[in-house]
């Protein structure tokens, strides 16, 4: 199992629109030392940061706000602290979703999020595989890698759109091809829940935090 060089010192953030304990849980099994904060202040010096979401879009960046966390992701943004969303936490990136009109996001990758469009079920729940883009550093390394190395777990009904096509790390099909994962920078997110992901998702995380550790200055 990928243990974490440096302990990275993670902060999830908690604004009430998510279960955190299999997250923190995941985080603390690579050898990450894991803190919530409930407001910024809770996260000062972190190293990493971590979004995770479940819900409606407007209503988590409604919170976001009144926790003081909008600005302190885009201020960390700009910093280059490393940033992971997971699900919503993907979603709530980008500039806007369909699913809250004029609600604006965090814009910390350019794009919308609009509601999938397939023939099959709306919300897609359960497990799919994620075709990786060249440069995904979330990606497995290892060019004898299976299917079920990049087999995740999945629960949502929209999908992000990124202007930018280089901001594609990832995409995955629910009758038609969605982005699965997307980031630019320091700031990275993933549609799947990693942590509820098995052995797939738990190795994703560790390259995360391993990209973390050599982004954090000695």
């Amino acid at each position: 199992m990928t243990q974490v060089p440096s302990g990275a010192d993670v902060v999830l953030l908690d604004y009430e629109m998510s279960n955190l304990r299999s997250a923190g849980k995941a985080l603390e099994r690579l050898g990450a030392r894991v803190r919530v904060a409930t407001r910024p202040a809770e996260a000062s010096g972190a190293e990493a940061i971590v979004l995770p979401g479940v819900g409606r879009f407007g209503a988590a960046m409604e919170r976001l706000e009144a926790h003081g966390f909008s600005q302190m992701l885009r201020d960390a943004a700009d910093r280059g602290t490393p940033i992971l969303g997971i699900c919503l936490g993907l979603q709530l990136l980008f500039d806007g979703s369909e699913e809250s009109p004029g609600v604006p996001g965090l814009g910390l990758l350019s794009g919308n999020v609009e509601r999938l469009r397939t023939d099959l079920k709306v919300p897609h729940i359960g497990w799919s595989e994620v075709t990786w883009t060249d440069g995904a550093g979330i990606a497995p390394s290892d060019p004898g890698a299976s299917h079920a190395d990049s087999t995740y777990y999945f629960v949502h009904s929209y999908a992000c759109h990124p202007s930018d096509a280089s901001d594609v790390l990832g995409f995955a099909e629910h009758g038609t091809r969605f982005v699965a994962a997307a980031g630019r920078g320091s700031v990275t997110g993933v549609q799947f829940h990693p942590e509820k992901s098995s052995g797939a998702g738990l190795a994703l995380l560790g390259r995360w935090l391993e990209n973390t550790s050599a982004a954090v200055p000695a």
